[in-house]
């Protein structure tokens, strides 16, 4: 990693899991802890004088949970990117979340790894899903068709901006639709602008709803066969 080190706070309320977090991040040259808290009230009291570039925040905590917390947060510091963190794969907490601002949503049980990535990906300017989470958070979104406004949008698409879409709906990062498809990584990023303008979207998670919402799957296999 470069010489850059992104400042992190942890606020949860079980401290095996401030813990277990603290430990992971450790091991990571670029990333810092910075301070651990057990709800939002304690990390809004301490940011006077100590702002962290991202912040883990557990969703269900006592005195100010995460929802509320992440409000705030984003009202008197909106340069703060926010991981929401949290055992509930609950569709309509996660969409609340991502409506007040939230930057990245991921599983406790897909700590590691995926929390480490989470949380270079948001400080970087990037949006991010867990995986495991994508096709669970928008299943409500699914609808039997695709109107035929929405279907003009999506005819706008290349063959190949769709496949793009595509995988981005399913969770891939830019380099891994770039070894997927044999291009570059700059080009896939073109490509990507293209698309959002497109289809009238801003980053990641608006292009994964979109997608998932009008049944991206389904309408990509029948472009292709």
């Amino acid at each position: 990693m470069s010489n850059i080190k992104i400042n992190v706070m942890v606020v949860d309320d079980h401290d095996l899991i401030r813990e277990g977090l603290n430990r992971i991040i450790s091991f990571e040259d670029d990333l810092v802890i910075t301070g651990q808290y057990s709800n939002g009230e304690e990390l809004l009291n301490n940011l006077k004088d100590n702002i962290p570039n991202v912040v883990l925040l557990d969703i269900n905590m006592p005195i100010k949970d995460g929802l509320e917390t992440l409000q705030v947060l984003k009202k008197i510091h909106k340069d703060i990117k926010v991981v929401m963190l949290t055992v509930e794969n609950d569709k309509k907490t996660i969409m609340e979340a991502i409506d007040i601002g939230a930057d990245a949503y991921i599983l406790k049980e897909s700590a590691g790894v995926e929390v480490v990535t989470a949380i270079r990906s948001v400080f970087f300017g990037d949006k991010y899903i867990d995986k495991s989470l994508i096709k669970v958070m928008f299943s409500d979104f699914k609808r039997g068709g695709i109107d035929n406004k929405e279907k003009e949008v999506l005819d706008l698409l290349t063959d190949r901006e769709l496949s793009i879409l595509f995988e981005i709906s399913s969770g891939l990062k830019n380099k891994e639709i770039a070894e997927k498809l044999f291009l570059s990584e700059k080009t896939i990023k073109n490509y990507i602008t293209s698309i959002f303008k497109k289809i009238g979207v801003e980053d990641r998670v608006q292009a994964t709803i979109y997608a998932i919402r009008n049944n991206i799957d389904e309408f990509y296999k029948k472009k292709i066969n």
